[in-house]
């Protein structure tokens, strides 16, 4: 009895398919691993065969044949954060459109060290990966991701700037290294600029604005870009240095800030820019507490629009990047780079990083500047 039910259960094989479709096991393997070489009608006899079966491929039975083990190892810092986790579903869901496995390893993005880096290389490596891609968003594991010794394609998503430039980073990798390596990251810079317009459109000369950690590569281009349109725009503008993205630290230093002023006086800026909407949501609530009125005291606006940024009071005028697109973006290299896929085509390219657009959201926390 055991034996009959071992045999109904038993996983129908390809020459099973091959037998009941009328063709060879290597029109059945062409088939499932979408060779053109295959006639319509063919391709349509062998898959009524495989879902009349039942069959289902053996990723080892694919790796032998193809000598590809069709996983994609990850390595990503900033598990904390909204972005990350948001472009790792998006590329997790594309992998899984052109039947590849995802195999994920979340680090400290600001304490990955480049051994315990390459220990997780070399772990993907021993699972016989086809290629990486490693989102780094510190200037710590950008530098890591450059001279891990991996011979496999790796497309990393990071941001234009930071203390290692890009192009600095691209010269750890050997030359050969470098043929088989993609950037791609927001296009934080057009994101600050639209910014500015809106800020500048407002009426807004004075600003305080709120930078994220100097070790995160998005802050960094963020602040560079800020100085730079602020010069451009003659917008006066204070640097409110924050060690963490976190709302505490930042309203915290808008607390510092409000007494100071009340203590020794002085005008307040008309317009408080965060690197981040954490930071926005401490800053909110320092000016609440205060007794200043958001917008009609002062405006505020935020990065990266959080979820629940359209339900702050006021509603948090925001950036949202598009890290469903930056994921796309990143699945999309590593296809081309496996040499299964057509060369991605950005709309903006900077410092050899394709980027993706960020959305400036309007919303009621900026409005018209109380002084001129």
């Amino acid at each position: 009895m055991a034996g009959k039910r071992n045999a109904a259960n038993k996983r129908p094989s390809m020459f099973e398919v091959a037998k009941m479709a009328g063709v060879s096991h290597q029109t059945v393997s062409r088939v499932i691993n979408h060779s053109p070489d295959v006639s319509d009608a063919t391709r349509e006899k062998v898959q009524k065969a495989i879902d009349a079966l039942g069959y289902r491929p053996s990723n080892s039975a694919r790796a032998l044949a193809s000598h590809r083990s069709r996983t994609i190892g990850l390595i990503a810092g900033g598990q904390r954060f909204y972005g990350p986790i948001s472009a790792i579903s998006s590329i997790e869901a594309m992998a899984r459109q052109h039947g590849l496995f995802m195999s994920v390893s979340m680090v400290h993005e600001a304490l990955c060290s480049q051994t315990e880096f390459d220990e997780l290389c070399s772990t993907f490596d021993e699972m016989n990966v086809d290629a990486f891609i490693f989102l780094t968003p510190t200037d710590v594991m950008f530098s890591a991701a450059c001279r891990a010794q991996i011979t496999q394609p790796r497309v990393i998503v990071t941001s234009t700037h930071g203390n290692v430039s890009v192009q600095d980073g691209l010269r750890l990798m050997k030359p050969a290294d470098r043929r088989r390596v993609s950037v791609v990251g927001v296009d934080q810079w057009a994101a600050m600029a639209d910014v500015m317009h809106l800020v500048v459109e407002h009426g807004h000369r004075s600003v305080l604005y709120f930078a994220g950690p100097k070790e995160w590569r998005d802050a960094a281009t963020r602040l560079m870009a800020w100085n730079k349109l602020c010069a451009a725009s003659t917008v006066s503008s204070v640097t409110v240095q924050c060690e963490t993205w976190e709302s505490t630290e930042a309203y915290g230093k808008m607390n510092h800030i409000l007494e100071n002023i009340g203590r020794t006086g002085g005008n307040l800026p008309t317009c408080m820019v965060c690197a981040n909407d954490s930071q926005a949501v401490g800053v909110a609530r320092a000016l609440h507490e205060h007794g200043m009125r958001i917008p009609q005291d002062v405006s505020l606006v935020g990065f990266d629009d959080m979820p629940a940024m359209d339900n702050m009071y006021p509603p948090l005028t925001t950036v949202r990047p598009d890290f469903e697109q930056l994921g796309i973006a990143a699945m999309r290299e590593t296809l081309f780079l496996l040499g299964e896929g057509d060369e991605n085509s950005f709309a903006s390219s900077q410092h050899g990083v394709g980027l993706i657009s960020a959305k400036v959201i309007g919303r009621t926390s900026l409005g018209t500047a109380s002084r001129r």
